[in-house]
C-alpha cells in the first residue's frame, strides 16, 4: 500500500516506535494520522507535531477501542491503514522459571498483543471490505518468531500475534485486504530497557526507532506479509524450523549468556 493520500491509525503511538512510524507516515504523503496511545497527552503531543488526531485508549478495552475507532472515522471518514503497534515487556527476564509471570501478566499481554488487534480489525474491516482496499498490520517482535529466552508471556502472546496476521492474511488476501506482520528485533526502546535517544550504530544490531520506522514503512510500501527490520531474523528462522532440537539448544546457550549479561534481548 502507497502512503500517499491514505488515513493511518497507529496505536502505542505517543512515544517509541509507533510514535517514529505516524513521523514517517506523515513524511511519506499520508493524508491523515491517528495517534492512539495508553498516555492521551503523549498521544495528543505527536497529534499536534504532526497535525493529526491524538486519542487517549487502551486497546486491551473493547468499548475503548470502539471508541476509537468511530472517532477516527468521524474525523477523516475512513480508515485506510491500521498499524497495531501497542505492547510491553516484562520489568525483569526471569531466566530460571518460565512460568513466572503472575496471570495478571499473561492477561494484559494477551488482550494487548492479541485481542487489541482482533477488536480493532473487527470494526474496521467492514468498511475496508465495503471499499474494497486496506491494510491491517500487527507489529509484533522477532520473539514472535524466534521466543526470547526468561518471558514466556512476551513470546507466547507475540507468537499468537503472528498467527493471528497469518489467519486474516488468509481470509482477506484476496478480498483487497493487504495484511503484514512486522517482527522487529534489536530497537531502542523502552521494551528493551535502552534509551530512545540511542545515536544511530551506538550499539551493533540496535537500530534507532527511526531506522525501524522506515523499515517497516518500507515493507508496507513494497507489499507481502512478513516485514523485519533486520532481515538476519529470517535466517535465523530457517535454522530453527530446520533442526528444531539444534536450535533449542542453541537458545539455552542464549539464556545463560543473558545470565551473564552477554546477550540483548529479542524483543523491540
Amino acid at each position: 500500500m502507497k502512503l500517499d493520500g491514505k488515513v493511518a491509525l497507529v496505536t502505542g503511538a505517543g512515544r517509541g516506535i509507533g510514535r517514529a512510524l505516524c513521523r514517517e507516515f506523515a513524511r511519506r504523503g499520508a493524508a491523515g494520522i491517528v495517534v492512539a496511545d495508553l498516555d492521551g497527552a503523549l498521544a495528543g503531543a505527536t497529534a499536534a507535531e504532526l497535525g493529526g488526531l491524538g486519542l487517549q485508549c487502551d486497546v486491551a478495552d473493547p468499548v475503548a477501542v470502539e471508541a476509537m475507532l468511530r472517532a477516527a472515522e468521524a474525523h477523516y471518514g475512513r480508515v485506510d491503514l491500521l498499524v497495531s503497534n501497542a505492547g510491553f515487556g516484562a520489568s525483569a527476564l526471569d531466566l530460571d522459571d518460565a512460568l513466572s509471570a503472575p496471570d495478571a501478566t499473561w492477561q494484559r499481554m494477551w488482550d494487548v498483543h492479541v485481542m487489541a488487534h482482533v477488536l480493532a480489525c473487527r470494526g474496521l474491516l467492514p468498511g475496508m471490505l465495503a471499499r474494497g482496499s486496506g491494510a491491517l498490520v500487527n507489529v509484533a517482535s522477532a520473539a514472535g518468531l524466534l521466543s526470547q529466552a526468561g518471558d514466556t508471556a512476551y513470546s507466547a502472546t507475540k507468537h499468537a500475534a503472528v498467527a493471528l496476521a497469518e489467519s486474516l492474511a488468509i481470509t482477506y488476501g484476496d478480498r483487497g485486504i493487504e495484511v503484514a506482520v512486522a517482527c522487529p528485533q534489536y530497537v531502542a526502546t523502552a521494551i528493551t530497557g535502552l534509551d530512545e535517544q540511542t545515536p544511530e550504530g551506538a550499539l551493533p544490531g540496535v537500530l534507532t526507532v527511526a531506522q525501524a520506522a522506515t523499515a517497516i514503512a518500507d515493507g508496507i510500501e513494497r507489499g507481502g506479509f512478513l516485514i523485519l527490520t533486520h532481515p538476519e531474523v529470517l535466517g535465523y528462522l530457517q535454522r530453527k524450523t530446520a533442526d528444531y532440537d539444534r536450535w533449542l539448544s542453541g537458545m539455552r546457550r542464549v539464556r545463560d549468556g543473558l545470565r551473564k549479561g552477554a546477550f540483548l534481548r529479542t524483543k523491540a
